[in-house]
């Protein structure tokens, strides 16, 4: 027998034998009073853009020592 069919089949036949159908599993809810719904605000798709430039690139050494510990903490 192939392991696809096992792998397909057993949960289908697992699935047939459940003891409760959907409608006893899903409480019956007002659709009205479930879901509470904001409305709707335009907001354009480039409020938050700021305009940057290139700029030359700093020295590598420089920007090492800002961020390294100070002074033997070697951590």
């Amino acid at each position: 027998m192939k392991p696809s069919i096992l792998v397909v089949g057993l949960p289908l036949i697992a699935g047939g034998c459940a003891s409760t159908l959907p409608p006893d599993v899903i409480a019956p809810v007002d659709v009205g009073q479930a879901y509470s719904v904001r409305p709707i605000q335009y907001r354009s798709p480039v409020s938050g853009f700021v305009a940057r430039q290139p700029v030359d690139p700093k020295p590598w050494r420089q920007q090492n020592d800002e961020q390294s510990p100070k002074k033997g903490d070697a951590s």
